[in-house]
This record gives C-alpha cells, structure tokens and sequence, in this order.
C-alpha cells in the first residue's frame, strides 16, 4: 500500500483514525494533543505520538497556528494522513520546518484505506510506502 507523499519524512506508530472530520482550532488542545470538541466521537482521545489520519477537516483559518503550537509543545501527531491536502494544516508544519522545529511528515490516502488502518501500527517510508 502507497500514500502520496505531501511533507517528506518517515514515522512509525499506532494510527488514531478519526471517525468525522475535525476543526483543530477549538478541535483539539495545543497544550495536550487531546481532541475536546464536544461533538466530536473521538473526544477525550489524545493525537500526540499518533499517525493522525484525517477524513476531512473542518475549515477554520487558524488550524496552522494550532499545528505550529502542537510541534512546539512536542504534541503533535507523528504523520498526518488525510484524503486531499489541507493548504491551512500543513502550514502549519511548514512553518516549524522553516523554524528549525521538528515536524511531522504528511500523507495523502482515501478515507476507506486510512479507516482500515485505525489502531495498527505502521511504518510509513519517505516515499510513502506504508508497512504493517
């Protein structure tokens, strides 16, 4: 299986595949990794040290300064995957990246193959190769 590599880098770990899409501003804590949005079926799960995999967000211009703020507080996901490239989120990893901050790599795959791979642990290479 193969992700469209979008941010280069690598990582592994155990994918926290949200159910519904997701604002991070008011979404998620900056401070923590954990999602909080009442609605939200995956509230109280924490994104920190995950393979975060995305089916969709939920626009709010301000997703990249709470990306930026998740990197600085060492609470960021370890990969992002999403369906179709978030311009806003991914950002948010591009500014880290200039910052000399470390930043977490970027994929893009279909929603149906990220939702099987919720609670698995994974190796995605630079070339977006995903190992199980």
């Amino acid at each position: 299986m193969k992700a469209h590599v979008l941010i280069a880098g690598e990582a592994q770990g155990e994918v926290l595949a949200l159910t519904h899409p997701i604002s991070f501003w008011g979404g998620v804590n900056p401070r923590t990794g954990d999602i909080i949005d009442a609605r939200h079926p995956e509230r109280g799960q924490n994104i920190a040290g995950k393979i975060l995999a995305l089916p969709a967000m939920i626009g709010s211009s301000s997703a990249a300064a709470v990306m930026l703020e998740l990197i600085h507080a060492g609470k960021a996901p370890k990969a992002l995957i999403m369906p179709d490239p978030d311009a806003i989120l991914l950002l948010g990893v591009i500014v880290a990246h200039e910052m000399e901050w470390p930043t977490c790599p970027a994929f893009a795959l279909d929603k149906d193959t990220q939702r099987s791979l919720h609670g698995k642990t994974i190796r995605i290479e630079r070339d977006g190769e995903i190992k199980l």
